[in-house]
């Protein structure tokens, strides 16, 4: 429990689902992981600590450990063209395809205001992210393009995304139920959540052949570990692999 706190700094009842579970993940693949034991009782302090506070419908997952952990599932390029156009609204169209185009936890999309869109230059200004860490990520020109419809469309005030009640940000649950939605009307039957559209959009600039440690601080990442796990998920083509003696005389290829 005490590590859950220390490594969000909040307390858990603060840490959103999938973000608490991706850190859980982490940590049975990690060569630090507690034994199965204790790892088990964690979990199930957790749960408990969830009932005791009244939120016992918290899902907190018991990951196989090490060796035996599961890798998060992602969604393919084809997958996420249907994901993206099965919402109705333009709203949560708009948020779907920006968590994934930027990389975005579900918090940060949350916290995001309308100034740390800077389409000049063409970058998202991601404002104590989690660690408390800012950063900044690329905007897509095709992201670009559907945000100011959306702006000119929705007219937020503060927020890029409002909530119900004037001046409240969007909640985490809307957000999953959003995806939740948009999977069934896509037809994907994968187990994905919000999340793993962060997890897609890692794996497939690894794929593009962008470097891991820009993909790390992309991530916000703070350990460079935590990015690796993407490693395993990429499929990249051995054709686009070469003996590094080929550089060496090119004029003879």
């Amino acid at each position: 429990m005490a590590q859950v706190c220390l490594h969000f700094n909040c307390l858990p009842e603060e840490v959103i689902e999938d973000e608490l579970n991706d850190y859980l993940a982490g940590l049975a693949l990690s060569a630090k992981s507690p034994s199965r034991s204790a790892f088990k009782h964690s979990v199930y302090g957790l749960r408990y600590y969830y009932r005791y506070v009244g939120l016992p419908t918290r899902a907190v997952k018991l990951p196989s450990l090490k060796k035996d952990a599961r890798l998060p599932d992602i969604l393919n390029k084809a997958e996420l063209k249907k994901l993206f156009v099965a919402p109705t609204l333009l709203k949560h169209r708009i948020l779907l395809m920006l968590i994934y185009s930027a990389g975005l936890r579900s918090s940060e999309l949350i916290n995001l205001k309308i100034a740390d869109i800077d389409f000049e230059r063409s970058s998202i200004h991601i404002r104590r992210s989690k660690y408390n860490k800012d950063r900044i990520v690329p905007l897509s020109l095709y992201m670009a393009v559907g945000l100011q419809k959306y702006l000119a469309l929705e007219q937020p005030l503060t927020w890029l995304f409002n909530g119900k009640l004037l001046g409240s940000t969007y909640s985490s649950k809307a957000i999953a139920w959003v995806m939740r939605e948009a999977v069934k009307e896509a037809g994907i039957s994968k187990s994905v959540t919000v999340h793993s559209l962060r997890h897609s959009f890692a794996t497939h600039l690894i794929e593009d052949g962008l470097n891991i440690i820009t993909v790390k601080d992309l991530l916000g990442h703070s350990k460079i570990e935590t990015t690796m796990v993407y490693l395993h998920i990429a499929q990249c083509p051995l054709i686009q692999a070469h003996s590094p003696l080929d550089t060496l005389y090119p004029q003879q290829r």
